[in-house]
């Protein structure tokens, strides 16, 4: 799918959101959110510096935590990008109009950004 909402393409690749990261450190004006879905044990076990964690299980009834992020860029991660590419979907229909999905997920992340990010 590669629908674009105000000109914000539906995916992002991990060179592109470490440099959002990278901009976003330091910088209060600059609102960026990486949003971690996968579950708590898989958080544990590896994770990005800076991601939020909230579970695509607990999602619907966590949403509203995600409302004052309503016109922020967020961008979803997952293992992969298969559940993060669900919730970025789902995120859309309900009006987050800046929400992207991560692209091979915390897996290419840790073969192309940063290798001490275990792999499982």
């Amino acid at each position: 799918m590669s629908e674009q909402i105000d000109e914000v393409p539906i995916e992002i690749n991990v060179k592109d959101v470490k440099k959002l990261l990278d901009e976003a450190k330091g910088n209060d004006d600059k609102v960026f959110v990486l949003l971690d879905v996968r579950e708590q044990q898989e958080n544990d076990f590896a994770s990005i510096d800076g991601s939020q964690l909230l579970p695509m299980s607990e999602l619907k009834d966590r949403i509203g935590e995600l409302q004052p992020l309503k016109d922020s860029h967020v961008v979803v991660h997952c293992h992969h990008g298969g559940r993060s590419l669900s919730v970025t979907q789902f995120l859309r229909q309900q009006g987050f109009t800046r929400v992207q999905n991560m692209t091979g997920g915390i897996d290419d992340w840790s073969l192309q950004i940063d290798s001490e990010v275990p792999r499982y």
